[in-house]
């Protein structure tokens, strides 16, 4: 075929756009003969029109990217000496930047090593005297390098004393910024060879970073990513450097004069290294530096007549975008509360904070109160047990503050603290809610934005009162329910129906005399087609699952099964993927009410879920440029090839590349991040809850869950992970009710793949909240599953290991400081309250341990795990860690009790355990009284007769407690730590003694709800054991007590 046509065709294709369908045809048309190879590199190199020169690179391109296997060897050789020859003599940057990415493409097939003339030009031109050649060459070099990192590895250590001399070429920030790019592209790819040369590099790249801003900011903000590649890929090189980098950080970040995105680029830089090495900042004495220069952008007034972001009214309620440095500032400070012990942090922020709060200014009050409403999540304990009262009573003063910004504030800080200060807060009900509901009603519903506000406030707060919402629910529902029947606009009705969410997550049963109202409304709103109510309807379908899970199943049970249809029409008929996973909680919450009405539609259901999972629905791929010529990027579907087999390798060898090459991001939709997260909590649940009815379905969603596990969103894999537990859980029920050979093969072979996953990505998984969810999905398998957990010979050794550890700070998510000698030894007791709770988390899984196996099995890895515990219950550590040790403690004891060897075990620990827990007896702390009390009695249970000669001094212990306790929770565990002590030893406790003052303290205060200790009910019931077991010594003891007190005993051993 004569392709001598092909310049005029593209000069008309660039030309005329109207022409440009059938251009396209016949380009594509000539696609199909080898000389088109030839023919466009002679357009690339031979055209006047730079247009045209880089339509023609473009489409080679495309060529090469696809089938390059299928162009002839010569032709190969010729178009690589052409584009490096096209390169050297193009004059246009446009153009030149097109002939890169050819080369880079190139390069994926030919290797540098290949490609001598490739380095060659290379080598000459970014070390040529000449700026502007150096200029073009880092383009190159740039694409070439982003494009294939992995094979340029040999000549890394060239390239870097190159970067080195190039970062100080000042006068030439396109240099500059093509070199920087290039460090980026690398950073993950160097090994420990290279530390060196990259640590020494640091200096100059602040510099060069301070030149480029000056020159191009978007360049500058673009290269500034270079810092969270290096923390991310391999934070060891920056840390000599850390203090510089902040330095630098803050400069930019606090510069009113740079832009907003490059300052955003710089706080964020500040953010991140502080997730990463706490330690390092706090070591450096950077923490103050930070907050001095960031307290002044938190707390910068607005320009005159605009409003932060936040503060802008609008139609919807929703505010603004968040990205900017004000936003970052307070991200900061958020950052620090999650990663600092709070005692360190609030020592240098408090005065800053108090004065902010008591400034004339109203920005700097709002500053103030943003503050502390950033803090109440990583320094939840710390605010609860030091700081509660004063800061609560600041906080509800600045809701009569003359100025909208502070209340508004006020309004966030307080929805802060109902959310993360639980249950303390909720112990202020009786000032709080009349305080919200009147400022709730004093409001003026034009001003949506502010209402949002409050209602924010009002919902986190009644959200988690309970039984005590049952005062003001006439005066919420009155409320709640004229807004929903009269309110003109339809955020206001979608706040309504979300506040009644909340309501009944609290209310639960005593908001059955609401319900019909409630459902009446909501019907209106979940049937409705047209788009400006989607929001309302897609909140309605929210609210509607959480009245499904609280108002109680005889309630809710007669509409199971019209939700679950109505489910259905909705996925069937609306493709919008807010709407799709408000379905899936919808089924999940119906799947524990009534799961009968799921099973008819589990097809159906399942189906949308899975497909949900796989899709790529709202990732967006970022190109570099816009494809022009993109249907010349199709296969040559009529072209036949008889060979297969290359036709099969060329498939996989181009599928990543047609996906990856020329996309400079990925941006992923929150709504589709949302659904996938809620469709991994939905399939769990509902695998769990429907049982047998969701066998056949199981495989296959454990299989696209399971690939969900490195999904690049945090959320989507702990879900994915919190799935895979409940599938484990729900073969294992089905094993039980059904206990078939083939049931219980499918539930080993299910924990085989299940359990090895968790401990593996509890080690790797750089996220902490991720690794807390692991840890407490793994927790629920082993307790659910028991011994089947441990059928395979090394699973208790692996997860023993993984357990310890995490208790010795060995995961990479737990990387805090580092950096220094002796750096993680450094304040070994004052740690983020965070890091504590993901110990926590890892140590709740010892007693489970020690629950479902043999204790002599069990005991060598306990000896180890259990000084880590131990540790934590000296006086220097929080109040939270002392309680968590010696309930971790009394709980693993009172696992010893019903395993086969464990009253030896727990013998012989009791030397080294009995000192630990009489020291907590007398702790100021009633929580940590309370579980060392448990833990006594669940000693002398778990070890009897071992313990027989420690009976005097425990007995004398507990003696001096009933007579100082005022706290009633720890009189309750005493008593049943009596009783215990008595089960165990009838004949070591003088009953004469014991038994009148245990009958005192009868009956039994307060439950304990979901503490780690005993409720008063096991207190009566290992009583009414004590009265069968030994009945003889009880009516002795209960002979000597007066009249009515034996009639107090009776009666509460007959309610047990």
């Amino acid at each position: 075929m004569d392709l001598g046509w092909i310049p005029v065709l593209m000069e008309e294709l660039v030309a005329f756009s109207s022409q440009r369908g059938d251009a396209t045809a016949q380009l594509k048309q000539a696609f199909k003969d080898p000389a088109i190879i030839p023919a466009l590199c002679a357009v690339m190199s031979g055209s006047q029109n730079p247009q045209i020169r880089q339509s023609a690179a473009v489409m080679l391109r495309l060529r090469v990217k696809k089938h390059w296997k299928k162009i002839s060897p010569d032709d190969r050789e010729s178009l690589k000496a052409v584009v490096l020859q096209a390169f050297m003599q193009e004059t246009e940057h446009t153009v030149q930047h097109s002939l890169s990415q050819l080369c880079a493409v190139m390069v994926k097939h030919e290797t540098p090593d290949r490609w001598p003339a490739l380095l060659q030009l290379l080598n000459q031109s970014t070390k040529s005297s000449n700026p502007h050649d150096r200029q073009v060459g880092l383009l190159l070099l740039n694409k070439v390098m982003e494009s294939n990192p992995e094979p340029f590895k040999p000549h890394y250590c060239q390239l870097l004393q190159l970067f080195n001399t190039v970062l100080q070429d000042h006068n030439n920030p396109t240099a500059l910024y093509y070199c920087i790019l290039t460090l980026t592209a690398i950073t993950a790819y160097t090994g420990t060879e290279e530390m060196h040369q990259m640590r020494s590099i640091i200096p100059s790249l602040i510099v060069a970073l301070k030149h480029l801003i000056k020159a191009d900011q978007n360049q500058a903000s673009e290269a500034m990513e270079v810092f969270n590649e290096l923390m991310e890929s391999e934070v060891s090189i920056i840390v000599p450097h850390v203090a510089d980098i902040v330095r630098f950080c803050l400069e930019v970040g606090s510069d009113t004069a740079l832009s907003d995105s490059l300052r955003v680029k710089a706080l964020s830089c500040i953010a991140f290294l502080i997730k990463l090495k706490s330690k390092t900042v706090l070591k450096q004495k950077l923490l103050n530096p930070i907050l001095q220069t960031i307290f002044p952008v938190l707390v910068a007034a607005p320009p005159p007549g605009e409003q932060d972001p936040e503060d802008e009214e609008d139609d919807t309620g929703d505010g603004a975008d968040n990205d900017n440095p004000k936003h970052c500032a307070a991200q900061i400070i958020d950052t620090m509360a999650l990663h600092m012990p709070p005692e360190k942090l609030f020592q240098q922020l408090m005065p800053l904070t108090q004065a902010c709060l008591a400034s004339e200014d109203p920005y700097q009050r709002k500053g103030g109160l943003m503050c502390l409403a950033v803090l109440a999540e990583g320094c939840a304990d710390h605010i609860r047990t030091k700081m509660l009262s004063s800061v609560l009573q600041t906080v509800c003063q600045s809701l009569s503050d003359t100025n909208q910004v502070v209340r508004s504030a006020g309004l966030f800080a307080l929805g802060q603290f109902s959310e993360h200060l639980q249950p303390e807060v909720s112990k202020y009900c009786a000032e709080l809610m009349p305080l919200l509901l009147d400022y709730l009603s004093s409001l003026n519903e034009a001003k949506v934005g502010h209402v949002t506000k409050a209602f924010y406030a009002l919902e986190n707060f009644m959200e988690n009162l309970g039984a005590d919402i049952e005062p003001y629910l006439p005066t919420l529902m009155e409320t709640m329910l004229s807004a929903l029947n009269n309110a003109a606009n339809l955020k206001i009705k979608e706040l309504a129906v979300s506040a009644i969410g909340a309501i009944a997550n609290a209310a639960k049963e005593l908001l059955v005399p609401y319900f019909p109202p409630v459902i009446e409304s909501l019907k209106g709103f979940l049937t409705t087609t047209t788009e400006e109510m989607r929001s309302l309807q897609t909140q309605s379908l929210d609210t509607l699952s959480v009245l499904a899970r609280t108002i109680g199943n005889d309630v809710f049970s007669p509409l199971a099964a019209e939700c679950v249809q109505l489910g259905l029409n909705l996925t069937d008929t609306i493709d919008d993927p807010d709407l799709r996973r408000c379905t899936y909680s919808l089924y999940s919450a119906v799947s524990t009410v009534s799961p009968d009405c799921l099973t008819p539609h589990l097809t159906a259901i399942t189906t949308v879920m899975l497909l949900a999972l796989k899709s790529n629905e709202g990732i967006t791929a970022h190109l570099e440029e816009d494809k022009t010529f993109v249907l010349l990027d199709d296969d040559d579907d009529d072209e036949n090839d008889n060979n297969e087999e290359e036709k099969d390798v060329d498939f996989l060898e181009d599928e990543t590349e047609t996906e990856v090459h020329d996309i400079t991001g990925f941006s992923v939709e929150n709504a589709y991040i949302d659904e996938k997260e809620d469709a991994c909590d939905a399939l769990g649940e509902i695998s769990f809850s429907t049982g047998a009815a969701f066998q056949p379905f199981l495989e296959s969603s454990f299989q696209q869950v399971y690939e969900m596990r490195d999904f690049p969103h945090e959320d989507v894999r702990r879900a994915a992970f919190g799935a895979m537990g409940q599938f484990c859980r729900a073969q294992h029920k089905v094993w039980k009710e059904n206990p078939t050979e083939a049931n219980h093969q499918a539930l080993l072979k299910l924990l085989d793949v299940v359990l090895p996953c968790f401990v593996e990505t509890v080690r790797a998984e750089h996220e902490r909240q991720v690794v807390m969810g692991i840890l407490e999905t793994m927790n629920n398998v082993i307790k659910s599953c028991k011994e089947e957990a441990f059928q395979n010979p090394s699973r208790l050794k692996e997860i023993s290991y993984v357990i310890r550890d995490v208790l010795k700070k060995k995961t990479v998510c737990q990387d805090g400081g580092g950096g220094g000698v002796g750096d993680e030894a450094d304040d070994e007791d004052q740690q983020a309250e965070y890091d504590a709770m993901l110990q926590e988390f890892a140590g709740e899984g010892i007693p489970l341990l020690a629950s479902s196996v043999p204790a002599d099995n069990f005991a060598p890895f306990l000896n180890d795990l259990l000084p880590l515990i131990m540790s934590k219950a000296k006086s220097s550590c929080t109040v939270a860690d002392r309680s968590f040790s010696v309930g971790t403690i009394g709980e693993i004891l009172q696992a010893l009790v019903s395993v086969p060897g464990g009253r030896g075990v727990a013998g012989r620990l009791s030397t080294r355990l009995l000192p630990v827990l009489v020291a907590g007896v007398r702790d100021s702390d009633a929580e940590v009284r309370n579980n060392s009390v448990f833990g006594l009695g669940c000693l002398a249970q778990a070890a009897g007769p071992i313990v027989v000669s420690d009976y005097p001094m425990m007995l004398s212990v507990f003696s001096n407690m009933l007579t100082k306790e005022s706290d009633l929770r720890v009189i309750d565990n005493l008593c049943a730590a009596l009783c215990r002590m008595i089960l165990s030893n009838v004949e070591a406790v003088p009953l004469e003694q014991v038994v009148p003052a245990l009958v005192a303290r009868l009956p039994l205060k307060e439950d304990m709800e979901e503490n780690k200790t005993e409720t008063q009910n096991t207190s009566a019931l290992l009583m009414k054991e004590f009265a069968q077991r030994h009945s003889a010594d009880f009516q002795a003891a209960v002979t000597s007590l007066p009249r009515e007190e034996q009639a107090k005993l009776s009666a509460a051993i007959s309610a047990s």
